[in-house]
């Protein structure tokens, strides 16, 4: 029996809503979650989109990669 162990090397992640204050925390709830597997924020790229009824939709990516 072969026990073997991949670390992940990079990961990325999407979120959205409709309100900066919910993205920003569920961003930092996953920030605490990669670090317990060694991954640390690489890049974000957000943006902000206005839909037809005048509500504003918040998306981030955020690029993580093993620390070393």
């Amino acid at each position: 029996m072969e026990f073997r162990l991949d670390f992940i090397q990079d990961k990325v992640e999407f979120f959205e809503s409709y309100d900066l204050v919910t993205l920003e925390k569920n961003i930092n709830e996953k920030i605490e979650h990669n670090k317990a597997i060694l991954l640390e924020v690489h890049h974000v790229s957000h943006q902000m989109y206005v839909d037809e009824d005048g509500r504003r939709y918040f998306t981030a990516v955020v690029h993580f990669k093993a620390k070393k």
